[in-house]
């Protein structure tokens, strides 16, 4: 997992989910925000992807306010845009970043990352079905 700035992502509880779009698949973990624990309980997801610069983004069956909410995101990043109701996945910039940065429409809510290299879903386009699920046996695993 890459490694995030000091205070942009809570600690990973065991929650991974697989995100699969057309022939490209990543894996993701959530932190134990609400956000991360309302996506977590949606689980399975399908949609129909929109992209915007480097981002993917689709509307999820899941209505939240911001919490902790960035106007900047790290590669890797998830996000949930609560304008549009959406899912986002961040690997590189967006029509609105700025030098060095990566910028969603508006502020989102961090809830995880992608494991690995992002910028593998640069190849996925507008329109692809995708499907969010539970990777096996990442159950949160419980508090001491």
């Amino acid at each position: 997992m890459l490694p995030a700035p000091a205070g942009r992502y809570t600690r990973s509880v065991g929650r991974q989910l697989r995100i699969t779009a057309g022939s490209v698949s990543a894996t993701a973990s959530l932190d134990d925000s609400p956000t991360a624990r309302e996506i977590w309980d949606a689980l399975p997801i399908e949609a129909k992807v929109e992209t915007w610069g480097d981002e993917i983004y689709f509307s999820i069956p899941v209505t939240l306010k911001e919490d902790g909410a960035r106007e900047v995101v790290e590669l890797g990043d998830l996000g949930y845009w609560p304008p549009g109701r959406a899912f986002c996945v961040f690997f590189g910039p967006t029509p609105v970043s700025r030098r060095g940065e990566i910028r969603p429409a508006s502020a989102v809510n961090v809830f995880g990352r992608v494991e690995g290299d992002p910028t593998v879903l640069r190849t996925v386009r507008a329109g692809t079905r995708v499907r969010l699920e539970r990777v096996e046996n990442s159950e949160p695993r419980p508090r001491a």
